[in-house]
């Protein structure tokens, strides 16, 4: 088991597994003079599992205290020896050994010259040459050296150029030759139209066979060509996007993002995407500081807090930066999103060494967004493929569908009967040759034996050539039309067509759209996705009453005067004074109107954000979207917070400016679920805010609390409706108690190791006897149409997963909010820290659910399980039973996942379950993910986003997946289904009559139809019908399909395309060739005599028999087409009229050019002759009434479930199914209260980091009253 663990550790963090160990570059660093370094190696080890949000945990490797100074800005060593352990590794965990790797950092005490500043002489790495697909990368060991300002040096590193298309010029022609030979079907044309060149074998003409499949490999090759174009035009348009370049001379060149190379400084600016992985040098912002969003990386909606290194941030001209001089030592390329080691080796202008260490920190990834920052300098570290994103991605897969699967062995099957007919075939002429030769005389056959073997070989040869047309030739490329045009049908859906943002939908890889028909899984992930990144301040309840932004008649009429909920208008008129109508609605008014007075002055000081102005208009910064909506509530409610200073915060209350004193920050984490801050009030009062999680808050009330009953039952409402909840408590505070706690604060604040615990009990002490105000709710707001199309998902047998980055309690209020977790759910958490623990507990649970519906109880579940516990329940010992208590569940969520983990989740599913999985997102995150599944669905019209590009399917909005899935999915594989069946049937019906005539021509392999007629059959004649059934044949309406949703399990169930319906539809086409050749031989039993007195022949005969046989299979199209179109009428009898007039023509032209002279004199024996006209009228008629007949008991006695949805359809019949909305919501809002007693989301999701106090530091840093002393970065 350990070796399993340890495996899946290297497999899910490579960086983790990286036995590289620091070094000197070898370029003569550092020189002689430089004073002697502390001779101890910093050794850490590094926790498999990084992730820097964990609970507790530092952001990064170098999270600690800073590193002890010999000189000003020169450090002792690479890591401070003291610093904080790793994001994932507990401080007793650093002294056992196990399967992780140590970091060693060198410490070099002897001294060197000093070399020149931009030479050096490390080991020059190669260039980039090309790499066969089949070729491992080569596994890079010691490290990357980047000099500074030194173009030249840095040449041999990769371009910033990405792909993501699936072909190039060089993998073209070998990558879709085996994609295309890989179906069965090419490759045995292939092989026929190779035996057709043999001299002498081939019954009919050498090219019948090449000339239609160069045509399916031409029309192939141009669809794929088309799609693979789409993805380089979107490369392209990523890669030609601008950024500003440091320029030698100290200017900023516009440059493509293509054409950045490492070691380039970049600027950015607000709201930018990064174009390459970089080092953050210095900022706009004090102290070097750097918002950063990375929604589109790890699906989280908080920004993150990056900051410059002490030694670099003071570099805010470009003057300075291209003074630098000296060399970045980086890790090689990885991907690990959270990790990164490095160190700038710089050279003062005194010619002294000094090493910078750099980690996670400084570290700006590509595809995450500057947020909130004017502008940010970053020194480009990884270009290309070669950044953490594009390593967290994988080549483009060629999927194929399991329809396209199931072709391939239905073409074995038909194969191995042509191979059987061959052979019996075969045989027959053999004994016809071996035993009838002498009274075959005139034949002059061979009479020696390997003459005899070489005419049996021959004789197979010609036989398959003569049977091949039973696997149809025109099936593929009418296939790939078919779904080439399924494609552009959803292209141009105006009901998927976003039009805020111009973006309709689009489906880049046609080949797997009747995949869409048959999905069983969703994932999906959260943020961007189900949501739109927005939060909206909704309501809150304060003093026992409740208010919100609107408020309906239902709930204005639940309570009568106190307990009625109120508008914020009316909260507002509360306020001003002397309003003389507000005391006749209120009592106590003064009582209230004090207590909303403290509510929304806690909501505009207690928090940390950052006031900036943009355009004279007051715009709010902050690492935690929550907090940001609850000032722009406070804001909205006459409380305006407008400047922050390092020690005080300024608001605006109704019109006055009022300071208060920020004392003390308690900061937020996971483990608190809280944040307080201590303030000195106008009136000199010192008072502690507090808000947090309902379950922390209330249990730190004060005895006597007068609303805590009508805050809860708020609370319970506002938790039903999917809103985000914070309870709002406060204390005043003595000033001798006050100077008491602020000494232990101080001193937990010193402490070097533990800080974070420390920092934690300081707050404890002083977070107690609160006075409770009320509550708040906040919404995350949802995409449009999100919980409607989730719902119906369900009902179409679709079970969603929701796997996000965001915490457990958020991703359960949403999983609320869109009804992903209905009422009626049982909720199955796994929140375990260790592999035994969440083994356990799966098993637990397991065996609690099995027992549960052994006794006949089959109540529905949802299982919730955290990130940690998720890479435990993926290692091989425990995910199979992950995976059977996931299957049990209607919907699970995983919550704080990786991009890596998304694709696991994805794979195991994949591999141990047949169902099809499609997977859904916005981010880069999700990429992985989506190319995982069967089908990838990205979200787009978002600028930045790479899901979209490579998704099979780009769409704009959650909900457009309803129509895509059980409307174009169920329409495209139900009418593939039919076309491939059909197409079967229609070749089978007439080449079959070849075998039943060669007992009548002696097995010598004559054919009964001329050579190119027999051809035209499949790409002329019948070419149009099985067209006309794929791209516009409609077995119920989208209306039908949206309003019986459950319509949808028909694909699921693949109740269309199943073995049974194969053999049915080969057994009918035998029953329909008999009957036709069976009919056709007696009609001209010895031939039929003309009115010359001269037999008929065998053309006239054959003639005959194709039309019957051609008029047939246009029967059987029309009788198994759901709809008629214009488009019906001119492919099915529009086909027989065609032929009806073409083959006159070819029969009388053809044979005078000197082309087919079978038909020669036969143009006015043949249509003259009313025995013909009676037999291609009769014979089809006597084949399709068992077809008619058929169909008349099917829907009248034993009717399929869209059999009675074609009746409701064509007939209008009203749905009468009971409707119990008013007792459904009766029931609702009895569970949801029962559940929401024990999950409510509360509303924080800001990063975390308790060792470093973050957020105290950074509101410590601020002083937006001097904006204008700001650097420019020019």
């Amino acid at each position: 088991m350990a070796d399993d663990f340890a495996r899946l550790v290297s497999q899910a963090n490579p960086a983790a597994s990286r036995t590289t160990q620091y070094q000197h570059p070898g370029n003569g660093y550092p020189p002689s003079a430089a004073p002697p370094r502390d001779s101890h190696a910093s050794t850490l080890l590094l926790d498999p599992f990084f992730d820097d949000e964990d609970e507790g945990e530092p952001d990064s490797a170098f999270g600690g205290p800073p590193t002890l100074q010999t000189k000003e800005g020169e450090s002792k060593s690479h890591l401070p020896a003291r610093a904080a352990p790793l994001a994932g590794v507990s401080m007793s965990s650093l002294t056992t050994s196990g399967n992780q790797q140590s970091w060693t950092f060198d410490q070099d005490d002897s001294p060197t010259e000093i070399p020149k500043p931009l030479l050096r002489e490390s080991k020059k790495v190669s260039r980039r040459r090309w790499k066969w697909p089949w070729q491992k990368e080569q596994i890079l060991t010691g490290e990357r050296v980047i000099a500074l300002n030194n173009p030249a040096s840095n040449a041999e590193f990769g371009s910033n150029y990405v792909s993501t298309t699936k072909y190039n010029m060089m993998t073209f022609v070998p990558k879709f030759l085996f994609e295309q030979f890989s179906k069965y079907a090419n490759l045995f044309f292939l092989f026929t139209a190779l035996i057709q060149q043999i001299p002498g074998v081939s019954p009919t003409n050498r090219w019948t066979t090449v000339a239609p499949l160069t045509f399916v490999l031409l029309a192939s090759a141009f669809k794929e060509v088309q799609e693979d174009l789409k993805r380089h035009q979107s490369d392209s348009d990523l890669n030609s996007r601008q950024a500003k370049v440091l320029a030698p001379d100290g200017s900023f060149a516009s440059t493509k993002w293509q054409d950045i190379k490492v070691g380039d400084v970049i600027r950015l600016e607000n709201d930018d995407f990064i174009p390459a992985d970089l080092i953050l040098l210095s900022s706009s912002e004090p102290e070097g500081f750097c918002y950063i969003e990375t929604s589109n990386l790890d699906g989280e909606t908080n920004l993150k807090i990056k900051q410059a290194s002490p030694q670099t941030s003071d570099l805010t001209s470009p003057s300075l930066v291209t003074a630098l001089h000296g060399s970045l030592r980086s890790e090689h390329p990885n991907n690990s999103l959270y990790t990164y080691e490095g160190s700038l080796d710089l050279i003062t202008s005194a010619g002294f060494p000094k090493q910078v260490p750099l980690g996670p920190d400084q570290m700006l990834l590509r595809g995450a967004q500057i947020r909130n920052t004017s502008w940010a300098y970053g020194l480009v570290v990884f270009t290309g493929h070669e950044t953490k994103l594009m390593r967290n991605a994988t080549a483009a897969p060629i999927k194929r569908t399991a329809v396209e699967t199931q072709v391939n062995i239905q073409i074995v099957f038909l194969f191995i009967l042509l191979l059987a007919l061959s052979v019996g075939s075969t045989i027959g002429a053999s004994i016809r040759s071996w035993f009838f030769a002498t009274k075959q005389w005139y034949l002059m056959e061979t009479n020696s034996l390997g003459g005899r073997a070489k005419g049996f070989v021959e004789d197979i040869l010609t036989f398959i050539i003569l049977y091949n047309n039973l696997i149809p030739i025109s099936l593929m490329v009418t296939i790939e039309v078919v779904k080439f045009q399924q494609a552009q049908f959803i292209n141009s859906d105006l009901d998927m067509y976003y039009a805020k943002t111009d973006t309709p939908a689009v489906c880049r890889t046609s080949s797997l759209v009747e995949e869409l028909g048959q999905i069983e899984y969703v994932f999906s992930d959260k943020t961007g996705t189900l949501t739109r990144n927005e939060m909206e301040f909704r309501c809150c309840s304060i003093g026992g009453v409740a208010y919100a932004a609107e408020v309906d008649d239902a709930r204005r009429e639940e309570g009568e005067g106190l307990d009625a909920w109120r508008t914020f208008d009316e909260m507002r008129a509360l306020l001003e004074p002397g309003n003389p109508f507000v005391g006749k609605k209120v009592a106590g008014t003064q009582k209230g109107r004090e207590m909303i007075r403290e509510f929304l002055t806690l909501l505009a000081v207690c928090h940390t954000v950052i006031p900036q102005f943009k355009d004279e208009k007051l715009v709010y910064q902050a690492s935690s979207p929550d907090e940001a909506a609850l000032v722009a509530g406070a804001e909205l409610l006459g409380f305006r917070f407008t400047t922050r200073k390092p020690k005080s915060v300024f608001v605006d209350v109704l019109g006055v400016t009022e300071e208060y004193q920020i004392l003390n920050v308690c900061e937020f984490n996971s483990t608190r679920k809280r944040m307080s801050t201590v303030v000195r009030t106008p009136d000199g009062k010192i008072k502690l805010y507090c808000k947090g999680a309902d379950t922390v808050i209330l249990e730190r009330l004060s005895p006597s609390q007068s609303y805590t009953e009508k805050t809860i039952a708020h609370l319970e409402d506002y938790a039903t409706e999917g809103l985000r909840t914070l309870c709002i408590a406060y204390r005043e505070i003595s000033e001798s108690e006050y100077k008491q706690w602020s000494t232990i604060y101080d001193q937990a604040a010193a402490t070097i190791n533990g800080r974070g615990e420390a920092m934690d009990k300081a707050a404890e002490i002083i977070e107690k006897d609160m006075f409770l105000l009320g509550a708040t709710a906040v919404e995350d707001k949802l995409q449009e149409g999100v919980p409607d199309t989730i719902h119906t998902l369900q009902l179409a047998g679709i079970k969603v997963w929701v796997l996000t980055g965001d915490r457990q309690e958020t991703a359960i209020n949403i999983g609320m909010s869109c009804r992903l977790i209905t009422e009626s759910m049982n909720l199955v958490i796994v929140n375990e820290g260790t592999m035994h623990d969440t083994k356990q507990s799966i098993e637990r649970r397991l065996i609690a659910v099995k027992s549960q519906r052994s006794s006949g109880e089959l109540e529905d579940l949802a299982l919730i399980i955290d990130g940690k516990s998720l890479t435990y329940a993926l290692d091989k010992e425990v995910s199979k039973l992950f995976l059977e208590l996931a299957i049990m569940c209607k919907a699970v969520i995983c919550c704080r996942v990786s991009p890596l983990q998304k694709a696991l989740v994805v794979k195991l599913v994949k591999k141990n379950h047949k169902s099809l999985l499609l997977a859904i997102g916005d981010g880069a995150n999700d990429v992985s993910m989506i190319q995982a599944a069967h089908i990838g669905v990205g979200i787009s019209g978002v600028e930045g986003l790479q899901a979209a590009r490579s998704a099979d399917v780009a769409i704009s909005q959650f909900r457009y997946l309803k129509k895509l899935l059980l409307v174009h999915g169920a329409w495209s594989y139900r009418r593939l289904s039919k076309l491939i069946l059909y197409s079967f049937y229609k070749n089978i019906v007439l080449y079959m009559t070849q075998f039943w005539f060669s007992f009548f021509n002696n097995f010598s392999g004559q054919i009964s139809f001329e050579s190119w007629t027999f051809t035209f059959y499949n790409v002329l004649f019948t070419l149009l019908p099985p067209l006309v059934i794929g791209i516009f044949d409609q077995f119920v309406s989208a209306r039908i399909l949206d309003r019986y949703p459950q319509l949808y399990i028909l694909g699921q169930k693949n109740a269309f395309f199943t073995k049974t319906a194969f053999w049915l539809w080969i057994g009918n086409a035998l029953y329909h060739s008999i009957i036709a050749f069976g009919f056709s031989i007696i009609l001209f039993w010895g031939d039929l005599k003309e009115p010359t007195g001269l037999d008929s022949g065998i053309w006239f005969w054959g003639t005959m028999l194709y039309l019957a046989v051609l008029l047939t299979v246009l029967g059987k199209a029309a009788l198994v087409s759901d709809i008629w179109t214009k488009y019906t009428v001119a492919a099915i009898p529009g086909s027989f009229v065609f032929t009806m007039l073409f083959l006159p023509l070819y029969i009388a032209i053809a044979p005078n050019i000197g082309f087919s002279l079978e038909y020669l004199g036969l143009d006015p024996r043949l249509f003259t002759n009313p025995v013909f006209w009676f037999t291609i009228l009769l014979v089809p008629a006597i084949c399709l009434c068992r077809d008619f007949v058929w169909k008349y008991y099917q829907r009248t006695y034993s009717p399929e479930s869209y059999h009675i949805a074609q009746e409701i359809q064509k007939y209008n019949i009203p749905d009468y199914r009971p409707r119990q909305t008013q007792f459904q919501n009766a029931i609702k809002k009895v569970r949801a209260v029962q559940r929401m007693r024990r999950n409510r989301g509360f509303a924080f999701s800001q990063t975390e980091n308790p060792a470093r106090q973050d957020q105290a530091r950074l509101i410590r840093a601020y002083d937006t009253s001097k904006t204008h002393a700001r650097p420019s970065g020019y």
